[in-house]
């Protein structure tokens, strides 16, 4: 009996390798894609400005590392005790407007100069749904709860959502013109917009990216939302609140990514990684043995083959962790 669909996913020519840098930005899953990769100690930057849902305020903010635009006060408010920014999530909102705009500021910097050197940049794109700031009319990428009339809410247009995206990466390239770009749609639902917007927002997602792919060079679409939504298909690969795809299918999506993006080579030393960064999260509850001496000494010589088989890959963490 079967009990799934396929979906081929075609494997791409292009590879990304261990020595290649990543940037990614969009939604919150791209956090968790982002955190696999880190893990397995590629070299990642993600999510600059913190998490963002719409195409708006991605490619706005793809604009603002290129220019290296700087943040100041005239660009933050406060509200509910806190310094907060329209286009920065509330992971940089502080009590002290000074640490905030050095906070933002200073991530405003690592990402420009990363963004020139990428080879990789993976956006991943979340709601049509976006919102304009009532008085000046300026998108935000944040409401950080504040009161709702400050706001009007927009649904954005297949090609609004292209013009927009397009825009960001031909500009991208006068600046790094070897950039890969790998588009994905995430399947998380947002389900506070109601599930036929949610599906009519994706729809339109889907449409854009695939719109991008298929017309300029170099820029991939990985179906990540169809792996959940259409494959798995099943509410037991969702958390508990049925929106966010669980541990499970984030597995099941990254072993299609790392099948479709990495090289055979690249994929045999991702697995000597995954073992080592398993191992090190193993805990001693009975004190030091001989057979965890042994387990620690064997896990030592791993990573010292691969520091001088690959000295670019940052082990130091695990060194010190098995010492």
């Amino acid at each position: 009996m079967k009990l799934m669909l396929d979906l081929p996913v075609k494997v791409s020519s292009n590879k990304i390798g261990y020595k290649d840098k990543i940037l990614l930005t969009g939604s919150c899953f791209t956090e968790e894609i982002g955190y696999k990769l880190k893990e397995l100690k590629f070299n990642v930057l993600q999510n600059p400005n913190g998490i963002l849902y719409d195409p708006l305020s991605i490619s706005k903010s793809i604009l603002s590392y290129l220019d290296n635009k700087q943040f100041h006060k005239k660009d933050i408010f406060f509200l509910n005790e806190l310094w907060h920014s329209w286009q920065h999530h509330s992971k940089f909102s502080g009590k002290d407007a000074e640490d905030v705009l050095r906070e933002i500021n200073n991530s405003q910097a690592i990402a420009h100069s990363f963004l020139k050197e990428a080879n990789w940049i993976i956006i991943t794109v979340g709601s049509s749904f976006y919102y304009k700031l009532s008085e000046k009319g300026e998108s935000v990428s944040n409401c950080h709860k504040a009161p709702a009339a400050n706001f009007i809410k927009n649904f954005l247009k297949t090609c609004e959502t292209v013009d927009a995206l397009r825009n960001s990466i031909t500009l991208l390239r006068t600046v790094n013109p070897g950039a890969n770009i790998i588009f994905t749609v995430s399947p998380v639902k947002h389900i506070k917009d109601g599930l036929v917007e949610n599906n009519r927002s994706k729809a339109r997602l889907l449409e854009a990216v695939q719109q991008i792919a298929e017309e300029m060079e170099n820029v991939f679409y990985f179906p990540a939302y169809e792996l959940v939504t259409d494959v798995l298909r099943d509410h037991r690969f969702y958390k508990e609140d049925l929106v966010h795809p669980n541990e499970q299918a984030i597995e099941f999506v990254f072993e299609h990514f790392v099948n479709t993006f990495v090289s055979g080579e690249d994929k045999k030393l991702l697995e000597d990684l995954k073992q080592i960064t398993t191992a090190a999260k193993h805990r001693v509850f009975s004190g030091e043995t001989a057979l965890h001496a042994t387990f620690k000494k064997v896990q030592l010589e791993k990573i010292k083959m691969i520091q001088r088989q690959h000295p670019h890959i940052d082990l130091e963490n695990e060194l010190q962790y098995f010492s």
